[in-house]
């Protein structure tokens, strides 16, 4: 074995940052000092939307799932005695990234740091932000322009940056399969490189310097051999859309550069240790193949389906990592799985149909004509719902959630509320009183001056880099600058997808969905009302909207009439909606951990109104705690992860509905 050279490891990373910068930062250097090779930053989700931490949206929300960056000051503190020339940093930004990655180049020049030896991505991927993640802004033409700008820039001033990562990891979550997960990602892919080649800001010579800049982050699911062929399918199709699409001949620039988190949200409340090996499964599919291998990878904890992971958590999950990379004999040999007929026969079958996929979209006029148009989040909705159908049929199993759900007592979750970490609810107070005393003490003629210029920018056709660079030495905020390009380019609200997603649960007589129908029906004549009305709500600015979307779908199946308008709402917009709607429930979906503050928002607002009788149920990532005091405080019900059965849940919707409303308990036989 001493005649072996064994291949670099990928680099290894963990998803990290909460409450301020200053916490961040010292949660970053000691997880650098754990033997993390790189950083991979979590914002919050104001700082992802273009909100301030003192913005009526980013209440309960501020430092809850990330860092908050608001300006200068804090991208500073963030990266305090970390040198940025050293470093590969990875930032999970979309719609703000332009802004994310100015800040970033300002504090590397004030360290000194050349900036042409940056090295590091950011997300810059909104295609799935309207898909799946909810973090837009601007509606998709100006969002393709910010991230054309962005990659013209870098190629140019920062060339080792990866100015985007194409990102399929929340499309598997929100319901993609592999096939979906490639093609949408792929079209996503052509669609921006499109745009910088028509932009005509980059010389048709050094085009070939865009294709090698762009790189891509992916989800690994449970089924390993299936993940492991959808790696190289990736690759073959990207090799054959950059050599024949755009005419690269340097098979080093078409090369398939792709990071990895395995999926977060295929981990389970219920025996959340089972998650342990779900994650290194998942891992493997990435990693032991070495013509599909991962350049970088980070992998989530084992209790993040209960709340924030502790350190030592994140620290196992890096030690997963790095226990196959250094004690196992993986990086020593050529690809294991070279040749063999099975993998090679599955391959194919990826790339026909997701190249089949590929040219529906070109024929709608491609992924962002298919994103205005619903098509694309109507697919993954359907998806998504199919896929619930199989688990609360039995058809998929996962283990400790719909079988083998017996378990001895754990020793991880004995004390279930110090199993996380949690977040000072003082914490938005003391990042609020900063961000005031920043803009007290800043030049605000030059910061005026920045963001006028700015706007002119975004008015006209140049590159808005150079201006976003100016708003960051000029101390703007993150609210600012989005604003400013609010006024010019709009918001945009993307298409829910679930009026048009077909059934995916039969009603037939005997069926649990028969049952629930009934009683939604005799419950609905008996309140005199034709039909009952579920409202859907997503208060503050959490975007994972593919729980409150299936309850959406189910209870439309169940002959509720259902209001949803997606996410990103105030407690007030839903307690109007609510009210104008005359609904006979509202339902909250949050699984940012804002529910503290939001959901009893809802309720007080409710009850000043005099609609004591509307029920209020909540639902997300909601730590047991915390749910007691929600139903304390009047939430009828509070459901988690754990509580998978859809058809159930709004089965126990129809109850809470007929006890406010002082009905007898209903019995139906179907």
């Amino acid at each position: 074995m001493g005649e072996r050279r064994k291949d670099r490891p990928w680099l290894m990373r963990t998803y990290a940052g909460h409450s301020t910068a200053e916490a961040s930062n010292e949660l970053y250097r000691n997880n650098l000092a754990k033997g993390q090779t790189g950083l991979s930053v979590a914002f919050d989700l104001p700082t992802q939307t273009g909100y301030d931490p003192d913005h009526v949206l980013a209440r309960g929300e501020v430092g809850r799932v990330g860092v908050p960056v608001s300006h200068l000051g804090d991208m500073r503190r963030l990266f305090q005695d970390i040198p940025l020339e050293q470093m590969n940093t990875s930032m999970t930004i979309n719609a703000t990234a332009m802004w994310l990655l100015a800040m970033y180049q300002v504090v590397a020049e004030e360290q000194g740091a050349d900036i042409t030896r940056l090295q590091g991505t950011t997300q810059n991927d909104i295609v799935k932000e309207y898909l799946s993640r909810g973090t837009h802004v601007f509606p998709p033409v100006p969002s393709l322009r910010l991230t054309t700008d962005m990659i013209t820039y870098t190629v140019n001033h920062i060339p080792k940056w990866n100015p985007i990562n194409i990102c399929s990891y929340h499309l598997q979550e929100a319901g993609a399969t592999p096939v979906q997960e490639i093609a949408y990602a792929m079209s996503t892919a052509i669609a921006v490189l499109d745009a910088v080649r028509d932009s005509g800001q980059v010389e048709p010579e050094k085009f070939g310097d865009v294709v090698a800049r762009i790189s891509f982050f992916v989800n690994a699911g449970v089924r390993f051999v299936e993940e492991m062929c959808k790696m190289r399918a990736f690759g073959r199709i990207w090799d054959k859309v950059t050599r024949e699409r755009y005419g690269i001949g340097n098979e080093k620039q078409r090369r398939f550069r792709y990071g990895v988190q395995v999926n977060s949200l295929g981990l389970t409340e219920a025996q959340p240790e089972n998650n342990v090996q779900r994650i290194v499964l998942e891992m493997l599919a990435v990693t032991l193949s070495k013509d599909a291998r991962a350049r970088a990878v980070q992998l989530p904890a084992w209790n993040e389906a209960l709340g924030l992971p502790r350190p030592w958590d994140q620290q196992w999950s890096l030690r997963i990592q790095q226990v196959l990379a250094l004690e196992s004999d993986l990086l020593e040999y050529e690809d294991i799985f070279a040749g063999s007929h099975v993998i090679e026969a599955k391959v194919e079958a990826l790339v026909a149909e997701s190249c089949a996929e590929m040219d529906r979209i070109a024929e709608m006029g491609g992924a962002m004509a298919a994103v205005e148009s619903g098509y694309l989040k109507s697919q993954l909705v359907s998806s998504h719902a199919e896929r619930r159908a199989r688990i609360e049929s039995g058809e998929e199993k996962i283990v400790g959630v719909n079988c083998y759900e017996s378990t001895a007592p754990s020793p991880l979750t004995a004390d279930l509320d110090g199993a996380i970490m949690t977040v000072d609810p003082a914490n938005e107070a003391r990042v609020v009183a900063k961000l005031h005393e920043w803009r007290d003490n800043r030049d605000e003629a030059r910061a005026s001056e920045a963001l006028a210029a700015l706007k002119k920018a975004a008015a006209g056709t140049g590159n808005l880099m150079g201006p976003t660079v100016e708003c960051a030495r000029a101390g703007v905020t993150t609210g600012e600058w989005s604003w400013a390009l609010r006024d010019v380019f709009g918001e945009f609200r993307a298409p829910t997808g679930v009026s048009s997603a077909p059934v995916a649960v039969t009603a037939e007589a005997g069926t649990p969905l028969a049952y629930v129908r009934e009683k939604v029906a005799r419950t609905a004549g008996e309140l005199g009302s034709g039909r009952l009305r579920l409202l859907v709500g997503k208060p503050g600015l959490d975007g994972h909207s593919n729980g409150a979307e299936q309850i959406a779908v189910r209870a439309r199946d169940a002959g509720f009439e259902v209001v949803y308008q997606g996410i990103r709402l105030t407690p007030e917009q839903i307690v109007s909606a609510a009210l104008a709607e005359d609904v006979h429930c509202v339902g909250l979906s949050i699984l940012s951990g804002s529910h503290a503050e939001l959901v009893p928002d809802v309720l007080v607002r409710l009850r000043e109104a005099g609609a004591t009788d509307i029920p209020v149920i909540a639902g997300g990532i909601i730590p047991p705690a915390d749910a007691e005091a929600l139903r304390a405080a009047g939430v009828a019900a509070v459901f988690t992860p754990k509580d998978f059965g859809i058809t159930e849940i709004i089965g126990r919707i129809v109850d809470e509905i007929r006890t406010a409303n002082k009905l007898d308990p209903l019995e139906v036989s179907v």
